[in-house]
């Protein structure tokens, strides 16, 4: 009896840890196969290997050749079949979180390449393959270092372009065509003269003669592209660019894993539109009740800066905005390096209003983070000027620097780094959760009070100025509303860019040039409905974890955790953050 007992008790104590050491196991397989899919994935996207900060893989570019592109897709599906052997019950908990990133970042790379047919129905695609930036933004090398890497990779864009040429379908979507034409002819502008601009302190002779060979060569090439679209593929071009329901349905849960069908996020978004354009409406007539909204709206737009203080205003508006969330503890911002703010680059203007710049997570070199702001031109007339700096009215332009850097996509940088988060963590991101973070804090910062009142009983200039603040992030989400609901009716309802760009129109209240310029974004980047569908997910996620922590809740807390988790879809961070698993897949 003895003896039996004995060894019951050696069996209870070796189970856990033999299921300790298979855990450990399983974890140390995965871990090596995430690494290997690590290195495959920065060898074929080596400009965005640059932008994180691997300089390994400088002057080099993706390989769009066919033999490239066959080889890249089988290794893909290679290591989706690979991740789907490993059991999530056999991974520790972290691991079991990673693998899901990692195959979620897969099968966003496989719906592209598959479902979308991006390669061979996307033109935009190579007129954009050869995107510079990321040498002339940041001082990580000597410029005669970082010109060398320029020259090696402006050689290989007529092999891009002849590429394009062989890959693209007989047949492609009009709006892409359009765009792609756009995008070639200003890429081509771009390097003829933004590029050269930027690189006026180069001073070795020899550098620059074949900088200037190689530079005059991709432009043309990119010219030659774009006249070869407007002649060879435009005149033939479809209207046919929607996804269909199953493939959207596939976008949603392969790619966010929200198991939800199109039409219901459609209900959802039209329901919060109304909500939102209600409260516009509403904090129009605290201001103003004898205009209509959009009179209110125009007039509170035009209390912006002048031409010369725009910046010092938007430093100054800035760091009042850190203050806030610091005195109010919203957030842990686990460093006192400011965003420096500066005017955008002369290179992107033509496509940046604002925009904040941070380095990649893995950059060790140039780690400045820059908080860009699109000045006037000073050979715009006075009118020209006016308009422009409508769109950096006070209230407008607080909301947007809420978004870009504090909460927003700054805070979450900062935290990312700080944060014990991994390589999957890092390199792969949900556009869910990145967009949505920094949409949610639009609407989180005027919950908590910023541009209310004073105190418990506001005066009349109070009230207007925190109606002003409601009409201004209201406009923000109306936007962003309008493409969810846009997205959902053009690629599974047969909505047409002539719709879409009305719905923008009578929706968000766009004029008719910037309304068609969403409804185009719409057609390629169908996504985009994830600024709305993150904020709106970060919102249950808030209610079902205060309802948790009960009186322990702090939103600063909320939020700290939320960000030291990486980038993951949000329906991760239920799983992270909840711990009752039936709430798990309750995402809105």
């Amino acid at each position: 009896m003895k003896n039996i007992l004995n060894l019951v008790r050696a069996v209870v104590i070796a189970f856990p840890i033999a299921a300790t050491f298979a855990a450990q196991t399983q974890d140390t397989e995965y871990e090596a196969v995430a690494d290997e899919y690590i290195k495959g994935y920065l060898a074929a996207h080596p400009l965005h290997a640059t932008s994180l900060g691997f300089h390994e893989y400088d002057g080099k570019i993706s390989d769009f050749s066919g033999l490239a592109l066959d080889a890249e897709l089988t290794r893909i599906r290679r290591f989706d079949d690979r991740l789907k052997k490993f059991d999530l019950d056999k991974l520790s908990a972290r691991q079991s979180i990673d693998l899901r990133i990692l195959q979620a970042a897969i099968k966003q790379e496989l719906f592209e390449r598959q479902e979308m047919s991006s390669l061979e129905r996307n033109p935009m695609i190579y007129a954009r393959a050869g995107d510079l930036n990321v040498y002339i933004k940041r001082n990580f090398a000597p410029i005669e270092d970082r010109v060398h890497s320029i020259v090696l990779i402006e050689q290989q864009i007529p092999n891009i372009i002849i590429a394009a040429k062989t890959n693209l379908n007989p047949v492609l979507p009009k709006p892409y065509v359009e765009l792609a034409i756009q995008i070639a002819r200003g890429s081509s502008e771009f390097l003829k003269t933004n590029l050269v601009e930027a690189l006026a302190d180069l001073k070795d002779e020899r550098i620059r003669a074949e900088f200037q060979d190689s530079n005059r060569k991709a432009a043309t090439a990119l010219a030659d592209y774009a006249a070869w679209l407007e002649r060879e593929k435009l005149p033939k071009a479809s209207a046919d660019f929607a996804l269909g329901e199953e493939k959207y349905r596939r976008l949603l849960s392969e790619t966010e894993l929200v198991d939800l069908a199109p039409e219901k996020i459609l209900e959802i978004g039209l329901a919060k539109l109304k909500e939102e354009q209600a409260a516009f409406a509403e904090a129009a007539k605290k201001i103003d009740p004898s205009k209509s909204p959009i009179e209110v709206f125009k007039q509170i737009q035009r209390e912006h800066p002048t031409p010369e203080n725009l910046i010092p205003d938007i430093s100054k508006n800035l760091e009042q905005i850190r203050k806030y969330v610091t005195a109010h503890h919203l957030i842990t911002i686990p460093s006192e390096v400011r965003a420096r703010v500066k005017e955008t680059p002369q290179y992107r203007r033509a496509t940046s209003f604002a925009s904040m710049d941070t380095p990649g997570p893995f950059e060790k070199r140039a780690t400045e983070a820059y908080y860009y702001v699109t000045p006037t031109e000073s050979d715009w007339t006075a009118e020209q000027k006016e308009q422009w700096l409508t769109a950096f009215n006070y209230y407008t332009a607080d909301v947007v620097s809420i978004h870009e850097a504090y909460p927003g996509h700054y805070v979450q940088f900062l935290r990312l780094n700080a944060s014990a988060a991994n390589r999957v963590e890092k390199i792969f991101g949900s556009y869910g959760f990145i967009e949505g973070w920094a949409h949610y804090c639009e609407k989180m910062m005027l919950e908590q009070g910023y541009g209310g009142p004073a105190g418990a009983t506001p005066t009349e200039e109070e009230t207007k100025r925190a109606a002003k603040y409601r009409m201004a992030q209201a406009d923000e989400a109306m936007l962003r509303l309008c493409r969810l609901c846009a997205s959902v009716k053009m690629h599974t309802q047969k909505m047409t860019i002539e719709e879409a760009t009305k719905f923008f129109q009578d929706n968000c209240y766009y004029e008719e040039k910037p309304a068609h310029s969403e409804a185009m974004r719409g057609t390629f980047d169908p996504a985009y409905f994830n600024y709305t569908l993150g904020k709106l997910q970060i919102l249950k996620l808030r209610d079902d974890y205060k309802a948790q922590e009960g009186d322990n809740f702090s939103l600063q807390k909320f939020h700290n955790q939320m960000l030291d988790h990486g980038m993951p879809p949000i329906r991760l961070l239920r799983e992270i953050m909840l711990k009752d698993k039936t709430k798990w897949n309750d995402v809105l």
